[in-house]
């Protein structure tokens, strides 16, 4: 399987034997009838610039804005080629009612720019701004399938495919995959169109992903598997 570089060096050569033997990372392809998820693409989640960072608590930085940038331009010729889109909005109660075991693990932030009902953090950044006919939906936990219409949506659609956008790469993006495999969906990672606050984070979860669940692809492969223009 391809080993990213941002993962090789820390891996033993042991370690890249063990992989090489178990046959992980096979390519699993693009099926007749996709749809892009784009998950937690939200203002709280990319600042508008590198200035506004510090005012937005869990901005993704640069790598989220250059994500954003790419995949607007990705969504243009899905919509185009009339793939569905779909787009995640993580958003939680003001008064943390529905936090859940997050709550755990993280501080509720009293800020508009975080993911609390109605501020303006919740909205969906405007660089990916949702078009008529896109789908656009509230989910309380980390996989955009978990207490959501997602799958039913999916079925409707006869969709075999699921491409994963947005962010974070190791939180909602790797969870929504490891459950659009479960659920025996053909699922794409866009490469380029995924962020994360840590660099290494994003690393190794698209390392791991690619090891067992998913199709690591940057967009323009992914135009190409999809003859997009």
């Amino acid at each position: 399987m391809r080993i990213r570089d941002g993962v090789r060096k820390l891996l033993s050569e042991a370690e890249v034997d063990r992989l090489e033997r178990a046959g992980f990372g096979l390519e699993a392809g693009v099926g007749e009838r996709p749809a892009m998820v784009v998950i937690d693409a939200q203002r709280y989640m990319v600042a508008p610039d590198a200035g506004s960072d510090a005012e937005f608590p869990s901005s993704c930085g640069d790598a989220g804005r250059a994500a954003l940038t790419r995949l607007a331009e990705l969504l243009d010729d899905l919509r185009a080629a009339r793939v569905p889109v779909f787009y995640t909005r993580f958003e939680l109660a003001r008064d943390g009612s529905d936090i859940g075991a997050y709550g755990r693990k993280r501080s509720l932030l009293d800020t508009e720019n975080w993911c609390l009902e109605g501020s303006s953090g919740a909205e969906i950044h405007p660089a990916v701004a949702p078009s008529p006919g896109d789908h656009v939906f509230v989910k309380k936990k980390p996989s955009a399938f978990f207490g959501t219409p997602l799958t039913a949506l999916l079925i409707q659609l006869g969709i075999d495919t699921v491409l994963l956008a947005g962010g974070s790469t190791a939180n909602c993006v790797r969870a929504t995959a490891i459950d659009a495999m479960s659920l025996n969906f053909r699922t794409v990672v866009v490469e380029d169109c995924v962020f994360d606050r840590l660099a290494i984070s994003h690393e190794v979860a698209l390392f791991d992903l690619e090891r067992q669940a998913a199709d690591v692809v940057p967009s323009h492969d992914l135009r190409r598997a999809l003859a997009l223009k």
